[in-house]
């Protein structure tokens, strides 16, 4: 059975940083796509980036350097590092894996991250950040 489980969310200021945890049983992450999403009330689920097999990361534009995406294969996780933080990056931060079987080349030929293209979400995380 597979699982992800994300933690690390929690209260910052605006400018602060926090380090989002994504641990995955029933899979390996290295074989995986990996990707962080978040979610606002009554907005859909937004593509932050993904992590692929070869560990190429891709990100979408609202980013602008500020999150880095990483995975320990050893742990079996995979991470969200956010810095400059801002009261517009308050959500529920979820992980996911890749539902398609050739995910890094599939994933690089569509040109938005899209949550249709990943599964096996977690609970999530809540991240608030105040000005």
């Amino acid at each position: 059975q597979h699982e992800l489980v994300e933690s690390g969310g929690g209260s910052v200021q605006a400018g602060g940083s926090l380090m989002l945890s994504c641990v995955a049983s029933g899979f390996k992450v290295s074989s995986a796509c990996m990707s962080w999403f978040r979610q606002v009330p009554g907005k859909e689920r937004e593509g932050i980036g993904y992590i692929d097999t070869d560990g190429k990361e891709r990100y979408a534009a609202f980013v602008k350097g500020r999150f880095t995406i990483s995975r320990d294969n050893a742990k079996n996780t995979v991470y969200l590092q956010m810095k400059d933080l801002n009261a517009e990056d308050t959500a529920v931060y979820y992980c996911a894996r890749s539902v398609s079987p050739i995910c890094s080349i599939f994933l690089s030929a569509v040109p938005t991250i899209r949550a249709s293209d990943f599964g096996g979400w977690g609970q999530g995380t809540q991240v608030t950040v105040s000005s």
